[in-house]
């Protein structure tokens, strides 16, 4: 069966249902049932939904969590010994890789690098074959070429084999070889589960998919639940390729929609239709790839009607939003239902500063994790030593209290900064052991400290009182009653770096998804210019045009603003194919003047003269070779034939340093090659 469940549809309530009812008929064996998604914490919400419907026994696991305890059960038996341990970041071992090569990464760098190796894995690709589809797809990351890339990949890989360690992409790989190569731990998994549920299957990646279909073997009880509207991580090797094609794979699967939006009103329901609409009204096959997504039908009462503002730069928006969300507060609107979202983290500076400024408590989502803040921690410990002394008499939210008053609790909340941030988390414990004792009245200390091992153990945080701050991504899959979204202009949404239809489209998905985490508000905002008396060269995000009519004069920056005329000479028309003519979307291919499906049009014997003379000049100086110049660097020297050292530092790649060190070599190599 296939789901295709717009926003807001109810889909973990329908999903959880749909597994709870086939346990009570009888249909399933709740330890036979395996349901997998993307994240700790929606796969800590779905075991927390399944508790609550007497289901307690079925497994709801990420990809990673069920693949690591597949692999801890079976590598004994397969290989032999403990399995490689499973480091948490990848950027240690990138670093020491890098050194090995001689590579000057910093830190964004090396979070790029590490990112591109983790792509490269769930594209099943290996150092041999990452080059070609990296050019494939124009993926130039932290500025490394193709082929210098598909080296630190190896490199990485050969730091982690001398540590005995691997990555949580290894975990997946390392699986789907057991299950390959040994015919009876497979038999062991199809014997264990035999009834699956995939949820966010958008999201899924090739890997994940090669896994799947490995758990699943022959049988046909699957259950697949995704969004295509909300598909927004192409760049991590997501596809909704396999949510779309499920059908084609699977002839005679079932087909649900779910269409009926409980989440917002019906004014924000029709501007996210609006402004996914402007999507499929476009050409080309990444607006056709939008025919499949979910119009969505609002169930609730009317609301109000979104808002669009306009501000002269990022400091007036930011303290537009701050003034915007301290009425809210004043007339009572709880602060842990209001979010500020934005396309990059780097957005959130201005807005953090304009909050504290107006006293308003806020989180930044993606930081550290609840439970391991150092004063949850604490707390915890203290709540863990009360067990003994709780004899009943007070009731459980009192018995708290005057246990965390000793961490720092206190009634009334501090005014702000890191304190109040401390005092929050405290709060969620009190909130929580007030819900507990509401749920259960006979609860006492040791039944909170129990629930709260297991959202532990399931990253299943309390609810803590603040304004909460994320970027798109990491909202998708939450809802608050006020949304803010900042920088909706272009350049922001869509991001600059959008530079195919196909990722315009993606950006479309993601203002989107924003729009659709707002349960009652939604205030959409922007700004003409970055700095207060600078220019304002920005524009309203192209993706707000199909719904200009709902949304008032907000296409206008608030305030006086001088209009200024774009010269001519300042707009740059995009470098093309000389061979095909199409666009050239990656340095390397605007480097050599083509792209990189058209043949070459140098000779072949020059330039592998160039390449040998490289590798020569490389194990001389002791650098790796594309130190010396890249390949592309190389082709357009193949490709341009300059004849003297002025037409040589024409050619990108080629500066004045090693103009004056390979200059003449470089010519003399042309010449004795006949040019």
């Amino acid at each position: 069966m296939v789901v295709l469940a717009g926003a807001g549809t109810g889909k973990t309530r329908a999903i959880t249902h749909r597994i709870a009812y086939g346990v009570a008929s009888g249909a399933y064996h709740p330890s036979r049932v395996l349901a997998v998604t993307f994240t700790a914490r929606a796969a800590g919400e779905m075991r927390t939904r399944l508790r609550g419907l007497g289901v307690p026994a079925v497994q709801a696991r990420t990809f990673h969590a069920a693949a690591l305890r597949q692999l801890q059960f079976f590598w004994p038996q397969a290989v032999g010994g403990a399995p490689p341990e499973v480091i948490a970041q990848k950027v240690p071992a990138v670093v020491e890789a890098a050194g090995r090569l001689r590579l000057r990464l910093d830190r964004a760098g090396l979070r790029d690098a590490a990112a591109e190796i983790e792509w490269s894995k769930v594209s099943m690709l290996t150092a041999q074959t990452y080059p070609a589809a990296a050019r494939e797809q124009h993926r130039q990351p932290a500025g490394l070429d193709a082929t210098a890339m598909a080296r630190l990949i190896e490199v990485y890989g050969e730091v982690c084999a001398e540590r005995h360690v691997i990555d949580f992409e290894d975990v997946l790989l390392l699986t789907v070889g057991l299950l390959d190569e040994h015919p009876r731990i497979a038999a062991q998994i199809h014997e264990q589960y035999r009834h699956f549920v995939v949820d966010e299957y958008q999201d899924v990646n090739l890997l994940q998919q090669h896994l799947l279909d490995l758990w699943v073997g022959e049988r046909s009880d699957v259950c697949v639940v995704g969004d295509p509207a909300q598909s927004i991580y192409s760049f991590t090797g997501a596809s909704a390729d396999h949510l779309l094609g499920f059908a084609d794979r699977h002839p005679g699967a079932r087909s649900v929609r779910l269409v009926r939006n409980y989440r917002s009103t019906p004014q924000v329901i029709h501007l996210a239709n609006l402004v996914l609409g402007g999507g499929r009204r476009s050409d080309g096959p990444a607006a056709r790839a939008l025919a499949p997504s979910i119009e969505l039908v609002a169930q609730r009462s009317d609301g109000p009607a979104p808002t669009l503002t306009a501000y002269p730069d990022d400091e007036a928006e930011a303290q537009g939003v701050a003034s915007t969300i301290r009425g809210l507060l004043e007339r009572g609107t709880p602060a842990s239902a209001v979010a500020v979202l934005y396309r990059t983290n780097g957005q959130s500076g201005a807005v953090e500063s304009a909050l504290a400024r107006a006293e308003v408590p806020y989180l930044v989502r993606g930081g550290e994790r609840f439970f391991s803040r150092a004063e949850v921690r604490a707390a915890v410990v203290l709540l863990r030593g009360a067990v003994r002394s709780d004899d009943g008499s007070s009731a459980l939210g009192e018995v708290v209290r005057a246990v965390l008053s000793g961490a720092g609790w206190s009634p009334e909340p501090p005014p702000g900064g890191a304190t109040r941030e401390r005092w929050e988390s405290l709060q969620a414990l009190v909130l929580l052991a007030d819900d507990l004792a509401r749920t259960a009245p006979g609860a006492r200390t040791g039944d909170l400290v129990a629930e709260l091992d297991r959202r532990a153990a399931e990253q299943h945080a309390p609810t803590v009182q603040g304004i909460t701050l994320a970027s798109l991504h990491a909202a998708k899959g939450l809802e608050w009653d006020v949304v803010v979204v900042v920088g909706c202009s272009d350049g922001l949404l869509p991001i600059t770096l959008a530079d195919t239809p196909g990722r315009v489209e993606e950006e479309r998905r993601l203002l989107y998804v924003g729009i659709t985490r707002a349960r009652e508000q939604l205030h959409l905002s922007w700004a003409a210019s970055r700095a207060p008396g600078t220019r304002g060269s920005r524009s309203v995000s192209r993706f707000l045009g199909p719904a200009a009519g709902i949304l008032g004069d907000g296409a206008a920056p608030a305030g006086p603003r001088k209009k200024v005329a774009r010269r001519a000479d300042r707009t740059r028309a995009p470098r093309t194919c000389r061979t095909c003519g199409t666009i050239l979307h990656t340095a390397a291919e605007r480097k050599v003047g083509r792209c990189g499906t058209c043949p070459p049009t140098y000779d072949e014997a020059v330039f592998e003269a160039l390449r040998a003379w490289r590798t020569v000049v490389a194990k001389e100086t002791a650098v790796p070779a594309f130190v010396v110049f890249t390949d592309a660097t190389l082709t357009a020297i193949a490709e341009r034939e300059p004849v003297d050292q002025a037409a040589l530092q024409q050619i990108s790649g080629v500066g004045e340093r090693k103009l004056a060190m390979y200059g003449e070599a470089v010519l003399k190599v042309l010449r004795d090659n006949g040019r």
